[in-house]
């Protein structure tokens, strides 16, 4: 069978069981189950989490998002094969790792299906938790124009492209668009210090001040725990973004958790370490396809400039792109994820079929 038709590019129409419309992002779907189905299943299955929250099925798909749009590539592929199993083995390993070690736990209750999870509702804390060791991308291009404070932080002088930092920066931005905070614009993804987010907490979504604290500190522990594993298959953690939200166990305890991907291709910046001592970047990452991208057309401030939003609209819609490239990133993303996991990253023959199967016999979702 052709890679081609080993791609899930569409993941928003499978016969789920659900009463709410599926929430389509960039990369996964997610199917809200029905009161009963949650309830049935936090008994069944024996979820830790209070016997009404509402649980949520999600599939992550092969498309390939940069820069605010979805990609394609020449003979109708709509994706990059092995993206997505790729992506969820990374988080899930990653995952299983912070509990080892003592942090605190995911969204994710159950892995039925290399692409999919299901999940519990959370109350997500509206901030993008971004953490950097490296100084490049949005960092260095703004400390390149002579800006030496990023996100209320103080940027010392003489540091070079692609250095590390003096200590790991914490750089957050805003997650969707927020209203009536002071000093901070109504946009998305907007930077913000941690004054702001500690003057205002409650906007930001937190319970408490105090939990600021602790958003930090897990996410400075989960970088850690990342960046050494990294380390020991040659491989740097650069920077990553994390993202955290609130649910209650079955006792009823209100608990900050991990939500969304973690240490994954798409998430962060990872670098190969052995071609770093010689002076190069090599991409494990996502960023090697924007850089494509940013080569491939002739005005890459189509793919920059937020100004141009339908012009970039249009270019990632009109053009399909050359196959070697979307080869090269599933090369990219198979290969850090089996170097991460130890475990070969197998594509299905028909993941759609699949899922529906595993969820039908196993948890008597399909209609």
């Amino acid at each position: 069978m052709s890679l081609a038709n080993q791609v899930l590019a569409v993941n928003d129409d499978l016969p789920i069981r659900t009463h709410k419309p599926v929430h389509s992002g960039k990369v996964r779907s997610v199917y809200w189950l029905t009161e009963e189905d949650s309830q049935r299943l936090i008994r069944e299955k024996g979820y830790n989490v209070a016997p009404d929250a509402p649980l949520a099925i999600m599939v992550i798909s092969d498309r390939i998002s940069a820069f605010d749009c979805i990609w394609h590539g020449e003979g109708n592929l709509n994706g990059v094969p092995g993206k997505g199993a790729a992506l969820n083995a990374i988080s899930n390993h990653w995952f299983k790792l912070f509990k080892d070690n003592g942090l605190a736990d995911s969204h994710i209750l159950d892995i039925p299906h290399p692409l999919v999870w299901i999940v519990q509702k959370a109350k997500p804390i509206m901030i993008e938790a971004i953490c950097r060791k490296y100084i490049t991308g949005s960092m260095w291009r703004a400390y390149q124009n002579g800006e030496r404070e990023f996100c209320g932080i103080e940027l010392p002088e003489g540091l070079n492209k692609d250095s590390v930092l003096p200590e790991l920066l914490m750089t957050p931005s805003t997650k969707g668009i927020l209203q009536g905070i002071p000093d901070v614009p109504e946009a998305d993804d907007v930077n913000i210090t941690r004054q702001n987010i500690v003057d205002n907490f409650a906007a930001f979504n937190f319970s408490s001040a105090h939990d600021v604290a602790q958003y930090e500190k897990l996410l400075a522990e989960g970088f850690n725990v990342i960046s050494h594993a990294l380390a020991n298959v040659g491989q740097i953690f650069v920077d990553t973004k994390f993202e955290f939200g609130y649910v209650h166990d079955a006792d009823g305890n209100e608990k900050l958790i991990y939500m969304d991907e973690v240490g994954t291709p798409d998430s962060s910046r990872i670098w190969d370490e052995p071609a770093y001592q010689q002076g190069k970047i090599v991409e494990n990452s996502k960023e090697g396809f924007r850089q494509f991208l940013l080569n491939y057309f002739p005005d890459p401030d189509v793919l920059l400039n937020k100004n141009r939003m339908v012009e970039r609209d249009a270019l990632a819609r009109d053009n399909a792109l050359p196959l070697e490239a979307l080869y090269a990133i599933s090369a990219t993303y198979i290969g850090i994820a089996e170097k991460i996991t130890g475990q070969e990253i197998v594509l299905s023959e028909n993941p759609k079929q699949e899922i529906i199967n595993i969820l039908a016999e196993q948890y008597g979702l399909i209609d």
